[in-house]
């Protein structure tokens, strides 16, 4: 059995959280995760506080076992999603989209373990000076949102840049990709698309044929041109919108698509 220093901060048995993916995430996925050893998390995305507490109660009825919140800091409800981690005493939250120092008092008093997902050295000395517990270095290989450097390249830099743990997350799904992060210093892993495929994962059974059968060049970035890279499997949709470098806006009666030919408006 591998244990590190990050099994003894969560009081998990094996250093493996599972990722905070929006819409995936849920109490049936991570109480699984959590029963069988790891770090479950649930995805707080753009839930309201209600919402997240009514999840939060359906993974106590789920696991006895230490489980997480993942905070998208960009979300509206942010404020009230803080506020419900602190009242829940929630044992471990995880941030993403941002800087999550204003919300650090109120869950260090709350007794809550805090981890930034970060996709720099400097963001990593910023949240370990505000009070962080340990930090995410997720490279480009990761699903959804991804920063500019690769898991391989940013994980041992942020290694040396901060003297609390490191967690590797990026393009990690066996015991080989552990060995290799470990070996450049982290102490644990997060996996995301991973899990997708597991029995707990409620989403659509096609969503998890096709992650099965992608291939290595089966995923692609979008959105690289406006600021925001997102990697997603390759549709025909996503082919599109590369090839042309459509953008879309969005407006109250419809949607304005941007291409080579101009713009156009179509109802939404």
């Amino acid at each position: 059995m591998i244990k590190t220093d990050i099994c003894d901060l969560l009081g998990i048995e094996y250093p493996v959280l599972q990722g905070g993916m929006a819409w995936v995430s849920n109490a049936s996925l991570a109480s699984a995760v959590s029963n069988a050893g790891g770090l479950g998390i649930i995805a707080a995305m753009n839930s309201n506080g209600e919402q997240l507490r009514s999840e939060i109660q359906k993974t106590r009825e789920m696991t006895a076992k230490p489980f997480g919140v993942n905070v998208m800091l960009m979300s509206p409800f942010a404020e009230e999603v803080a506020s419900v981690i602190a009242e829940e005493k929630i044992p471990v939250v995880t941030t993403g989209a941002g800087n999550p120092s204003r919300f650090i008092p109120l869950w260090k008093d709350a007794g809550t373990k805090i981890i930034p997902v970060i996709p720099s050295c400097a963001l990593a000395r910023m949240v370990e000076k505000r009070g962080a517990d340990a930090v995410i270095a997720e490279g480009s290989e990761s699903g959804g949102h991804v920063g500019e450097l690769t898991t391989m390249a940013l994980v041992p830099q942020v290694c040396d840049a901060v003297k609390i743990p490191v967690i590797a997350a990026g393009g990690i799904a066996d015991g080989r990709g552990m060995a290799a992060v470990f070996m450049l210093g982290a102490v644990g892993i997060q996996m995301g698309t991973r899990f997708l495929v597991a029995r707990e994962c409620t989403i659509h059974q096609n969503y998890k044929n096709k992650i099965l059968a992608a291939k290595d060049i089966d995923t692609i970035l979008t959105g690289k041109r406006l600021g925001h890279p997102v990697r997603c499997l390759k549709k025909s949709g996503v082919k599109i919108i590369t090839r042309k470098g459509i953008r879309y806006h969005r407006f109250k009666r419809g949607t304005r698509i941007y291409g080579n030919r101009g713009a156009q408006t179509r109802g939404s």
